[in-house]
């Protein structure tokens, strides 16, 4: 059984060597206001950040403000939406969050955890990236690349994201902690891929318990 102390040793290894090789943008997700990030974020859910990126091209300049998103009829929404999956629940949740946003906070996105949780629509995983990306506020962002990487690093036993996030930053300093979530992700794309782990080029092979795998 791996110590406390070992695995956060293990775990600072693990930043030091992946930190330089992925670049150092809070999120693919491409946006120019805090609104904005947090609608494509939502819309990140099961979809990829490039078929995100997509949509809201063409959705940013049809709607500007959550009054925008909740004056538009939901069969429209769901069609404007519809490539990035999961439309219906989606449409329900950016109309759910819009509301929220005007009656809790005038329109604005609040930039705290407790303020956004409180959201339609808006769990921790949207709310750390949110906070990171926009507010500078340490999270750990818990995706399903984060999700799966903390498992096979031997980082976290647990499976419910919450407790992941809980686990992660148990092993890091504050400050790391976005930038942690964000290479295990980058990592998650190009290298340890849920299939198939590319276990020749993976840097931190030697740190990671698959390398005592016989």
């Amino acid at each position: 059984m791996e110590s406390l102390k070992k695995k956060k040793e293990r775990t600072i290894q693990i930043f030091e060597i992946l930190d330089p090789l992925y670049t150092h943008e809070k999120t693919a997700l491409k946006y120019r206001t805090p609104f904005q990030l947090l609608i494509s974020t939502i819309l990140s859910a099961q979809c990829t950040d490039r078929q995100v990126n997509q949509v809201t091209k063409t959705l940013f300049k049809k709607y500007r403000t959550p009054q925008d998103y909740l004056a538009v009829p939901i069969s429209e929404l769901e069609q404007d939406i519809r490539p990035t999956g999961f439309y219906k629940n989606k449409t329900k949740s950016i109309k759910g969050c819009s509301q929220g946003l005007i009656d809790l906070h005038g329109g604005k996105v609040p930039s705290t955890m407790e303020e956004l949780l409180k959201l339609p629509g808006v769990g921790r995983k949207t709310a750390n990236c949110v906070l990171g990306a926009a507010f500078g506020v340490p999270g750990v962002v818990v995706d399903t690349h984060v999700k799966r990487l903390a498992g096979r690093l031997g980082l976290t036993e647990n499976k419910n994201p919450d407790k992941i996030e809980k686990d992660i930053e148990n092993l890091l300093p504050k400050e790391k902690w976005r930038r942690f979530s964000d290479i295990l992700i980058y990592h998650g794309r190009d290298i340890c891929k849920a299939r198939k782990p590319d276990h020749a080029r993976c840097p931190v092979f030697k740190l990671c318990p698959s390398n005592s795998i016989s």
